[in-house]
């Protein structure tokens, strides 16, 4: 079940959809797919109130997506609740893990994520990393089953943390582009990644899948590192935050009082909005910029895409 993976660099990532109006396959493995002859670009965004509260009632005229700066008409959009999500859960099993209870939150922590997904009909897979990449438990309706695939892992070496999100993200290539995320659970070390927040961030964005950051460490170390950070740059900074942000995703503790990451992070999966713009012709990296019209709420999405020279594939 343990297959270890050497991490390769990325060197690039170009990904479009052929899509058009939705379409719903019958059966608990329904899931909403983009078909047409027209190249468009998946957006996942979900969007809440000045509070932090999930906004689930909105519609296409709500939204405003600006491709490179340019306002794009959305061609496809959906607000269906109720597909299955497919989530990679990535555990930091390096050295750093083994102080206080950091192993433990990560575990209870994704015990909790687990169980809010619906066996059957939700898909989950379990990776583990220190140094390499290595698949616990494959892509799997039983989600259940990821516990006990986690109950193995013993904390030891170096940490590549940036690259074993880099080496999820593809594997998430070829399958059903919505409702999908990689939920990490860390200490927020990186010791030995050869790839740059900045990177990894890009081609996480490229294949539309947000990345959740749960650091596992108490109030204290939080502080710790916090203040640190400027100077110690194996300690968790303001790169982690963006690249959660930069992809759709975001930056959450476990020992932020009142919060329950595990729930924020299915809840948001389940209410995202499905929105499809037409792919531009030029190949080149696209900034994208998801907006609402009203003010008062905010959107999180991928923050751009590759384009391919469509006028060489046509």
């Amino acid at each position: 079940m343990d297959q270890v993976r050497r991490f390769a660099p990325v060197l690039g990532v170009v990904l479009w959809m052929s899509a058009g109006p939705p379409v719903f396959v019958q059966g608990d493995q329904s899931v909403a797919t983009f078909r047409s002859s027209v190249d468009l670009v998946p957006i996942n965004a979900v969007v809440h109130d000045r509070h932090g509260r999930v906004v689930t009632t909105l519609t296409r005229g709500d939204f405003e997506v600006f491709d490179k700066g340019e306002r794009r008409r959305i061609l496809d959009f959906q607000n269906d609740q109720h597909s299955p999500i497919t989530i990679a859960l990535l555990v930091d099993e390096s050295g750093s893990m083994t102080m206080g209870p950091r192993m433990t939150s990560a575990r209870q922590t994704l015990a909790r994520l687990v169980a809010e997904l619906q066996d059957g009909r939700d898909v989950a897979a379990l990776f583990t990393f220190d140094s390499d990449l290595h698949e616990r438990q494959p892509f799997t309706v039983h989600p259940t089953s990821v516990r006990a695939a986690l109950n193995d892992a013993q904390p030891f070496g170096t940490t590549s943390l940036y690259d074993a999100i880099a080496a999820t993200a593809h594997r998430f290539e070829g399958r059903p582009a919505v409702r999908r995320a990689i939920v990490v659970f860390t200490d927020g070390v990186d010791t030995s990644s050869r790839l740059t927040a900045a990177e990894v961030s890009g081609l996480a964005s490229s294949i539309d899948v947000p990345v959740y950051v749960v650091v596992t460490v108490g109030s204290f170390d939080r502080t710790q590192q916090i203040e640190r950070a400027p100077t110690d740059p194996t300690r968790l900074t303001a790169d982690l935050k963006d690249l959660a942000d930069w992809t759709g995703g975001s930056l959450l503790w476990v020992s932020e009082a009142g919060s329950d990451p595990a729930r924020e992070i299915v809840a948001e999966l389940r209410q995202q909005y499905l929105i499809a713009i037409e792919s531009s012709p030029h190949a080149e990296w696209r900034p994208i910029d998801v907006r609402v019209r009203d003010p008062h709420l905010t959107v999180r999405a991928r923050g751009g895409y590759f384009s391919r020279d469509l006028s060489v594939t046509r």
